[in-house]
């Protein structure tokens, strides 16, 4: 059984440890680079991107956080995971960083504010069937290298991509009880 830490600084910590936990994963809240070593992989959840960063920088945790993912640990960033995982970053608060790790550039809040999120049914590819899309200030793939595959789409911009080990989501897929992103993510473990 893996054993997925979830990022649990700020965000939506619960809902990823109910996912996970229903998939048949050992699922731990992650706040200290202790935890963070016991992890075979790592959800980044949606939250807010400036806040997450910080609290980690704060709490000794980003440094191991990038060590982690460069030395090749699993990770699977939703919404401002999607931003966290990011190389690069548009529309960035001044001297936001990242944790890193896939090859993409990665517009924050590209769908625009509160009053614009939407939901929609996406065609993710490794997954059978449409799988529901909740999109909450949600940041888009701008641009990604050639190591990178686009996973989905919505309204002509990537929504999903995957290097690697590493599964990133502009959208919340812990909010619609679907789990079908989740297993992909756990699939991805058991292969790797």
């Amino acid at each position: 059984m893996p054993r997925i830490g979830v990022f649990a600084l700020q965000g939506d910590v619960r809902e990823h440890l109910a996912a996970l936990t229903s998939l048949g994963a050992d699922a731990f809240p992650v706040r200290r680079p202790t935890e963070l070593a016991q992890c075979d992989g790592l959800v980044l959840p949606g939250g807010e991107s400036t806040t997450m960063i910080k609290l980690a920088a704060t709490f000794d945790l980003l440094e191991p956080l990038r060590e982690r993912v460069r030395d090749g640990m699993a990770a699977f960033g939703t919404c401002a995971g999607m931003i966290l995982l990011a190389d690069r970053l548009l529309d960035a608060a001044e001297g936001q960083q990242t944790i890193g790790g896939i090859d993409m550039t990665v517009r924050r809040n590209a769908f625009g504010r509160q009053v614009d999120s939407f939901e929609g049914a996406l065609d993710v590819v490794g997954v059978a069937g449409p799988v529901p899309g909740v999109f909450i200030r949600a940041p888009w793939a701008e641009e990604v290298g050639p190591g990178v595959e686009v996973l989905a789409e919505a309204r002509g911009h990537a929504v999903a991509v995957r290097q690697g080990p590493l599964l990133a989501t502009a959208f919340h897929p812990e909010v619609d009880g679907d789990g079908r992103l989740h297993r992909l993510f756990l699939d991805g473990l058991a292969t790797a």
